[in-house]
């Protein structure tokens, strides 16, 4: 059952509110909190295995790396405010310096 709302405007307002509470979070960090700037990278490797028919199992013959490890896109901060731009963790992290 519906309450008659439109629902393009609820997921909207939704949105906005959530924007508002993760800027808030940025720029006023909780001064009681640990603050460490962290992201999660990872480096792919390509791996080959070679069936070994004795055992019935397949076995880790080769390992190439297919790309070099880079920077993540979003960064997190140890107290809890997740999915940040470089931009949004430097002004984070300058914040909590402040306190």
């Amino acid at each position: 059952m519906t309450d008659g709302g439109d629902p393009e405007k609820t997921l909207e307002d939704w949105k906005a509110e959530m924007q508002a509470e993760h800027a808030e979070a940025i720029a006023e960090p909780d001064p009681d909190a640990d603050h460490e700037i962290e992201g999660v990278a990872q480096v792919n490797y390509r791996l080959t295995f070679a069936y070994d028919a004795e055992r019935d199992a397949l076995e880790r013959v080769a390992e190439r790396q297919v790309n070099d490890l880079s920077d993540p896109e979003l960064l997190s901060c140890s107290c809890g405010v997740r999915g940040m731009t470089r931009e949004e963790a430097r002004e984070h992290a300058a914040a909590a310096r402040e306190d």
